[in-house]
């Protein structure tokens, strides 16, 4: 799968992981990050680690002892952190935005 498409929301989701390139997120965290509603960002993690910008894993735990389900955490893949910074470079030369808008305020946690 090539590039994905470059949408607002995709952009906010890559500018949160960009904030902390090296670190896993789960879902909650880049939703928060990127400002969108928890539902609306499932579909593009799919679709960023399908492009191979994104790794995810399943945090091992005792749902019982932890009294919550398993999270999927996400992190940005070598791939990613290599296209990622270059691809939302480029789509704001186009959009004549300047780099300021590369990370949400704030970033994750």
């Amino acid at each position: 799968m090539g590039e994905p498409r470059m949408t607002m929301p995709t952009r906010a989701v890559l500018a949160a992981f960009m904030a902390r390139p090296a670190d896993e997120h789960y879902g909650l965290q880049v939703s928060e990050a990127a400002g969108l509603a928890p539902g609306s960002i499932y579909p593009i993690l799919i679709r960023l680690e399908q492009c191979g910008w994104l790794e995810s894993r399943w945090e091992e735990i005792d749902k019982h002892a932890e009294g919550r389900p398993a999270r999927r955490y996400y992190r940005l893949s070598e791939k990613g952190a290599q296209d990622v910074p270059l691809a939302l470079a480029k789509v704001n030369r186009r959009r004549g935005v300047g780099s300021a808008n590369l990370r949400p305020e704030g970033g994750l946690a």
